[in-house]
């Protein structure tokens, strides 16, 4: 398949919010990256994530060869977890194209929101 998408994408807008209508971890609240690579070859990514007053924390992530990955920024755990009620925003830096959406689930209330769009890309 010819390669599709960008090598660099951007989501202004982060937050996870520290409580959910449950622990179950189809309810929980939470973002995701959702990365697509049709590529040939592992698409390895720079994640970097940026905060209003503190440093950027910097994440490695491999997509495998034609494949999706549905990351949860809540997952994040290596240098250290993203912190819960924070504004934040993220941009990944990959080798190869690739497709990057955002979705939320805001689960603090029984009525559960639900967002998903395009990441901002630029080459």
């Amino acid at each position: 398949m010819k390669a599709i998408g960008r090598t660099r994408w951007a989501i202004p807008e982060g937050y996870i919010p520290s409580q959910s209508v449950s622990q179950d971890r189809a309810l929980l609240s939470h973002e995701t990256a959702c990365i697509l690579n049709v590529n040939d070859r592992d698409a390895h990514i720079v994640l970097t994530v940026f905060f209003a007053n503190r440093e950027p924390i910097v994440y490695r992530v491999t997509v495998p060869a034609r494949r999706t990955l549905h990351l949860r920024f809540n997952d994040l755990k290596e240098p250290e977890p993203i912190p819960l009620d924070t504004d934040y925003a993220s941009v990944f830096e990959a080798d190869l194209p690739i497709v990057v959406q955002h979705t939320r689930l805001d689960s603090r209330r029984a009525e559960i929101a639900l967002l998903s769009t395009l990441a901002y890309a630029q080459d």
